[in-house]
């Protein structure tokens, strides 16, 4: 039984189907955080840059008049 036992423990400490899936998670993981990353910084450059337009229209607006 013990021979049995060691046997298991064997074939799945050389098991590595587990490993590729880790390995994807890591992958996903760190690709969402550069998204998110990456979609917070140009959404405060959206807004400036809206805020910047909206500023220059409100000035011709005002000079035309």
């Amino acid at each position: 039984m013990d021979y049995v036992m060691r046997q298991i423990l064997i074939r799945l400490a050389r098991d590595e189907k587990g490993q590729d899936l880790v390995e994807y998670a890591l992958i996903v993981a760190a690709v969402g955080l550069a998204l998110i990353t990456t979609v917070n910084q140009l959404s405060t450059a959206i807004v400036s840059l809206y805020s910047s337009i909206t500023q220059g229209l409100t000035s011709i607006g005002a000079s035309g008049q």
